[in-house]
């Protein structure tokens, strides 16, 4: 459990470094990130996201004890994804001659050409989960804290529809059919359950 909670720090220090990087690397003597490198962090941040997403509903199937231990890091890849998509986001913000806000309330920004609507959808969440991703905001938000954190189901499946079809990337495809498979499985797992455990409970009723 100390290594995990160790690779648990990890992740997070990771996550804070890589949005401080990104968000200043538009200053770099190069000009900032190209076009490649962007998308090398994308699939990263993406990566991450799928194990934030698979983790819980396979531990909940399986009932995997290592799996439940695993749990645990699902705030620090959570971080470490949320990080690099804000940190991109405040470069664009921070550049120079930027009109990337100004755009954010246009029709445009928001339009499903090249699925762009998705990427921003993706921007948007992952900025809100990463700033609400500590105790502090836990203890404001008291009840409406697990509500924001939900948003984590549209931060994964805009970012995964954009890297799947605007970026071409396979295994964003393949990821997005397996964990809304392995998710739907243990939903439908712990319904059964529920069920069989409401009837067993039953009241017998004497006539």
């Amino acid at each position: 459990m100390s290594f995990i909670l160790k690779f648990q720090n990890a992740l997070i220090g990771a996550g804070l470094g890589l949005l401080v990087f990104l968000s200043f690397s538009g200053f770099l003597e190069n000009g900032g990130l190209s076009y490649q490198d962007q998308g090398t962090f994308f699939v990263l941040s993406f990566f991450a996201a799928v194990l934030v997403m698979m983790v819980r509903p396979l531990a909940d199937i399986t009932g995997a004890i290592w799996l439940r231990r695993l749990v645990l890091l699902r705030k620090g890849f959570g971080i470490l994804s949320a990080s690099i998509i804000a940190g991109i986001m405040v470069s664009k913000i921070l550049a120079p001659d930027s009109t990337y806000l100004s755009m954010m309330f246009s029709f445009q920004f928001f339009s499903f050409t090249n699925y762009a609507f998705f990427a921003h959808v993706g921007d948007i969440t992952g900025f809100i989960l990463l700033v609400t991703s500590n105790t502090f905001s836990q203890r404001l938000l008291k009840q409406n804290w697990k509500r924001i954190q939900r948003l984590s189901y549209p931060y994964f499946y805009a970012g995964g529809i954009y890297e799947a079809f605007a970026l071409g990337n396979a295994f964003a495809l393949g990821a997005l059919i397996l964990v809304t498979l392995v998710t739907a499985f243990a939903w439908w797992q712990k319904a059964n359950r529920r069920e069989q455990q409401s009837v067993h409970f039953a009241p017998t009723v004497i006539a």
